[in-house]
């Protein structure tokens, strides 16, 4: 890791005291987070912890019930997704919002496609469209031959990658990322993650959702847990360890009473008169 970020100056994004009711169910209460520029904080939770809530009252969908959201240090009411990545919040989903059957350059411009005028009528650049997502897709690591190749012949890493560099190139300072590895295998995996360091290095606020602690422990400089709607705290690098990380995301008294219960088993599995051949 490089050396932990500036946690002095204004952060890129704050959650005070959010939360997010649905009729009568409590899916957040009393959230606090703080994400600063060049800082992975990484928003762990098993399912059901409240971190989709969360992220989407982080891009827009949904707008807390209580509690306020700050972007750069001022209150913003991100009513619709298309105001928070106004305000430089891009969110990469589990689903990728990608089209399979079409190329990757234009999956890479969807709906910002440069233009340029032939005989009085817009028409995409396709020059300036291969040109940027063959650079983008290079600084990345990834030698793109023929943008033109359609993005479901991608693996399930560089197609994560494709859409992490498309958020960082429209400008984004906050990229919050869904789940980004959670169906990848080990070479995959490692490739989004040194690709969020790099997020990391260009200075960007990145909230790293993921319930799997060794990929959050691999990149990650500060650390949100979430338990059925409510935290149990931020905590630094120094102020934590994995195993720690692990023990909250399950919640120490379920894995106490599961041991507790295995052991039952074991005993009583121990006391059973062996079958006769």
């Amino acid at each position: 890791m490089t050396a932990p970020p500036d946690r002095s100056g204004t952060p890129a994004i704050e959650v005070a005291g959010a939360s997010k009711y649905f009729g009568p169910v409590t899916s957040l209460k009393d959230i606090n987070m703080t994400v600063y520029p060049g800082e992975v904080h990484c928003l762990l939770g098993d399912n059901g912890a409240g971190k989709s809530t969360l992220i989407k009252v982080l891009s827009g969908v949904h707008q807390p019930s209580e509690g306020e959201v700050r972007v750069g240090g001022q209150r913003a009411v991100l009513a619709t997704p298309r105001a928070a990545l106004e305000l430089g919040i891009a969110t990469v989903y589990q689903d990728l919002a990608m089209l399979p059957l079409m190329s990757i350059k234009r999956n890479f411009f969807l709906g910002r496609e440069p233009t340029r005028r032939v005989l009085g009528l817009k028409v995409m650049d396709e020059a300036t469209t291969t040109r940027v997502a063959q650079e983008e897709m290079r600084k990345i690591g990834i030698d793109v031959r023929d943008p033109d190749q359609p993005v479901g012949t991608l693996s399930g890493g560089e197609r994560q990658c494709v859409a992490i560099a498309r958020a960082v190139y429209f400008g984004a300072k906050v990229l919050i990322l869904d789940e980004p590895t959670s169906a990848l295998g080990v070479n995959q995996a490692a490739m989004v993650l040194k690709y969020v360091l790099q997020a990391r290095a260009r200075g960007l606020g990145v909230v790293f959702i993921t319930h799997n602690v060794h990929h959050a422990w691999a990149v990650g400089d500060t650390f949100t847990i979430l338990n059925r709607g409510r935290s149990y705290g931020t905590f630094t690098r120094d102020q934590t360890t994995r195993e720690a990380l692990l023990e909250m995301m399950a919640g120490g008294e379920a894995l106490e009473e599961l041991s507790v219960e295995l052991s039952e088993i074991a005993h009583q599995d121990g006391l059973r008169p062996q079958a006769k051949a």
